[in-house]
């Protein structure tokens, strides 16, 4: 399997060879929560020949408040989708954002659950390119959009917890809550209807899997980190975060660590709109 990092200069060869025919597509994953709108800012300047892709309309879902808020789209709609970027089965792909990755990841996610083999986070995210003094290009230099793809999606590429198996992994294994520490002690809420975490669950942090320049730590140090969490190549391992998506984040580091963690989709967002079920709040859950 591919690793599932690239650098900047790497891409840039990977650039080149799409330029000599090999199969390459790079996405601009461009989301924040309560931030400005990504398309926008790819048309102002994005990583020559990126599609750019809307998380909120074509890397979730929408159904019911107890679902969460970026549950995963439908299997069909996400293909429809992923052929409109021009994928096709055996592309290489890489995704993006100016986030720290922490909105690529989720395309990373979700392409490897669909069955893509070979897809590639852009390690310290669009400010690595340009600290490699790449160049950007803007929609206007465009002269066509991508033809479209014929990917055919498979999923199930990697494992995911619904919120029985999520609020029951505790008992048998690891469950990491990636969201700010302060959310997940239920100091504040300033999104779903109950503060706190599941019972259970343990504080990983996302900030924690990067570097002051907002590259991925070494394999080594995630796995120390992981390890130091309690997590084992023994009992399994499943991460959430807010909504899902960048718990995804957390799912990236521990796969660098060599772990095979389970994403819980619907996340703290599902399980806050049940009141049937428990809450945890404090620095760690009893």
């Amino acid at each position: 399997m591919p690793h599932p990092l690239v650098t900047a200069d790497e891409l840039a060869a990977l650039l080149q060879d799409a330029a000599a025919g090999a199969r390459v597509r790079v996405l601009d994953v461009r989301w924040s929560l309560g931030g400005p709108a990504g398309r926008p800012l790819f048309d102002a300047g994005h990583i020559p020949g990126a599609v750019y892709v809307d998380l909120d309309t074509e890397l979730a879902g929408h159904g019911e408040p107890r679902d969460g808020r970026h549950p995963l789209p439908d299997m069909a709609d996400f293909q429809a989708a992923a052929r409109g970027w021009g994928l096709n089965d055996g592309d290489t792909v890489v995704v993006y954002d100016d986030w720290r990755s922490h909105a690529a990841v989720r395309a990373w996610w979700l392409l490897r659950y669909a069955g893509v083999a070979d897809v590639r986070v852009l390690d310290g995210a669009l400010p690595a390119w340009l600290a490699a003094g790449r160049p950007l290009a803007t929609s206007a230099d465009a002269t066509t959009a991508p033809a479209p793809g014929t990917l055919t999606v498979v999923p199930g590429g990697l494992p995911v917890l619904t919120t029985e198996q999520a609020g029951a992994l505790p008992d048998s294994g690891v469950l990491l809550d990636a969201r700010a520490a302060e959310r997940y002690r239920g100091d504040v809420e300033p999104i779903d209807p109950r503060a706190g975490h599941i019972p259970g669950a343990l504080s990983a942090p996302t900030a924690g899997n990067l570097d002051a320049e907002g590259r991925f730590l070494e394999a080594a140090a995630l796995r120390e980190r992981y390890e130091a969490l309690g997590v084992t190549d023994a009992a399994p391992v499943g991460v959430y975060c807010g909504s899902g998506i960048t718990a995804a984040h957390d799912a990236l580091a521990l796969t660098l660590a060599g772990f095979a963690p389970a994403l819980f989709p619907g996340s703290w967002s599902a399980w806050a709109n049940r009141a049937e079920l428990p809450v945890a709040t404090g620095p760690a859950s009893a």
